[in-house]
C-alpha cells in the first residue's frame, strides 16, 4: 500500500476513534453517515476475525455483564454486514460489551451500521482497544503485523496511526520473536511489556521469563538479571576462548608424539575429554603399551 493512500486513515487514527467512525463533523463522509443506533438480535452479531484482542478476562465480562443489566448498553456496537452471509454481521467495535450482554441474558444489543472494508475494520479495532489499554503486548505486535502483512503498512506508517513513536512500533513487533511459551506468560498477564523485552535480550528468553515471574522480578530487576547473565556468558566465552587455543597446542603436541590424531573437549568445571583415534589394532596396542610404560 502507498504512502498516499495510507497517510489520510493515519491522520484521522491519530486523532482519536470518533474521527475514524465518523463522529467529528469535519471528518463525516456520505460514506460513513449512519442512522441513529437501531437494535438487532444478538445472534446476528458475530465476531471479527480479525480483532486484535484474542483475550477477554472472564471477572471483567462479569463486571460489565451487571453493569448492563443495571444499565443497559450506553455506547452502541459498530458492525458491518457480512458479504459471505448477508443478514449477519461483524463487529467492528465492542465486542467485549456485545460478549457481556450475552451473559446478561440480553436478546437485542444496540448497533451502529458502518460501510467500512477490512483495513478500516482493522484500524478501528486496533485503535478502539488501544485507547482502552485492552491490548496485552502480544496481540499489539500481531495487529501490527496484520497491517504490515496485509496491508502493507511500515513501521512509520503505524506509529503515525497510532499515535506512538517509530520505535515503540518496532519494540512492539519484536516481541513476535519470542518463544510462544513467553508470549503465553504475557497474554496470560503473567509479564508485561518491559519483561518480554528484558526477556528478549536475554540467551535464553524462556529460562529468563520463568525466573523473573518465579521471583516476581520487576522491569528492572528483570534487565539487571538479563544484563548480568550476558556479562557472566561473556567472561565464560573469553575464558573458553582462551583454553581452546592452549588444548588445539597441546592436542597438536601429543599427536606429535603419538603419531596419531588427537582431540580434546573441555567443559570448564565439568571435565572434558580426551580422543585419540587409531586406524589398526596395531596402533591401539601401541597406545596401551605407551601408557603403560608412561608414554
Amino acid at each position: 500500500m502507498s504512502e498516499q493512500n495510507t497517510k489520510p486513515n493515519a491522520r484521522g487514527l491519530g486523532r482519536g476513534l470518533s474521527a475514524l467512525l465518523g463522529d467529528s463533523p469535519v471528518e463525516r463522509s456520505e460514506e460513513t453517515k449512519v442512522a441513529s443506533p437501531k437494535e438487532l438480535p444478538i445472534e446476528l452479531l458475530r465476531p471479527n476475525p480479525n480483532q486484535p484482542r484474542r483475550t477477554f478476562d472472564p471477572t471483567e465480562l462479569a463486571a460489565l455483564a451487571e453493569t448492563i443489566k443495571a444499565h443497559g448498553i450506553v455506547q452502541p456496537i459498530v458492525i458491518r454486514e457480512e458479504e459471505a452471509t448477508p443478514g449477519y454481521y461483524s463487529i467492528i467495535a465492542g465486542e467485549r460489551r456485545w460478549r457481556a450482554a450475552q451473559i446478561a441474558g440480553l436478546h437485542k444489543v444496540p448497533v451502529v451500521l458502518r460501510q467500512f472494508d477490512d483495513l478500516q475494520t482493522l484500524q478501528v479495532a486496533i485503535v478502539e482497544n488501544l485507547q482502552r489499554q485492552d491490548l496485552n503486548a502480544i496481540e499489539e505486535a500481531m495487529a501490527f503485523g496484520q497491517l504490515m502483512d496485509r496491508f502493507g503498512y511500515n513501521q512509520q506508517n503505524i506509529a503515525d496511526t497510532i499515535g506512538k513513536s517509530r520505535a515503540y512500533v518496532a519494540n512492539t513487533i519484536r516481541l513476535l520473536g519470542l518463544p510462544r511459551e513467553v508470549q503465553d506468560l504475557v497474554i496470560n498477564g503473567m509479564l508485561s511489556a518491559g519483561h518480554a523485552r528484558a526477556a528478549l535480550a536475554a540467551h535464553d528468553p524462556l529460562n529468563a521469563a520463568k525466573e523473573m515471574v518465579n521471583k516476581k522480578l520487576s522491569v528492572r530487576e528483570a534487565e539487571a538479571l538479563v544484563s548480568k547473565s550476558q556479562i557472566e556468558r561473556e567472561k565464560v566465552s573469553r575464558e573458553t576462548s582462551q583454553f581452546d587455543a592452549d588444548a588445539r597446542a597441546l592436542a597438536e603436541d601429543l599427536s606429535s608424539v603419538l603419531g596419531l590424531a588427537v582431540e580434546i573437549k573441555h567443559r570448564g568445571d565439568k571435565g572434558g575429554n580426551l580422543q585419540i583415534s587409531y586406524n589398526s589394532l596395531e596402533q591401539l596396542d601401541e597406545i596401551c603399551r605407551r601408557l603403560s610404560n608412561g608414554v
